[in-house]
């Protein structure tokens, strides 16, 4: 059976995610080193949604990033780099995809997602990333948690 997350949204109607796809530096990672918490969190959601990490590995760390979470990421090339990460997102089913991210090179993949979050992040955001997510968040942890908590997601995209 397919891990999926479904939420009813009035207004907006039904999502049912399988998938949730992230970028790591800046969204799961500062610096190259996995925040505080987001390990506890993706271990959480890993039996309701399917993991797929997107990285340039911009600090080279990603395999630590690997170990520390038990996933492998999926590296982009440089260059390019929000075509290719709309292309996974598509790749899995747009509709089924809920993706995380921050930078300029997330912004397609925010818009081509079902549902596209944006967090507020230290190292910066993209106004791109901003314009194209449907939910923005303080940071990966509220992102992560709304998946978690089916209500503040309603609150948040009820029309």
């Amino acid at each position: 059976m397919k891990a999926v997350i479904e939420y009813d949204i009035p207004g907006t109607g039904k999502l049912q995610l399988e998938h949730l796809v992230t970028d790591v530096n800046g969204t799961l990672a500062l610096d190259g080193d996995l925040l505080p918490g987001v390990a506890d969190r993706l271990a959480a959601l890993r039996g309701r949604l399917t993991l797929h990490l997107l990285t340039a590995d911009t600090h080279g760390k990603q395999i630590q990033i690997d170990r520390e979470l038990g996933l492998t990421g999926i590296r982009v090339q440089p260059g390019g780099e929000a075509a290719q990460k709309a292309a996974y997102v598509r790749s899995l089913r747009s509709e089924s995809v809920v993706a995380i991210g921050q930078g300029a090179n997330d912004a397609e993949m925010l818009a081509e997602a079902r549902l596209g979050i944006c967090v507020l992040s230290r190292e910066g955001v993209s106004s791109e990333a901003l314009r194209r997510a449907h939910v923005i968040v303080p940071d990966i942890l509220a992102a992560l948690d709304l998946l978690d908590h089916p209500s503040r997601l309603v609150a948040t995209l009820r029309k």
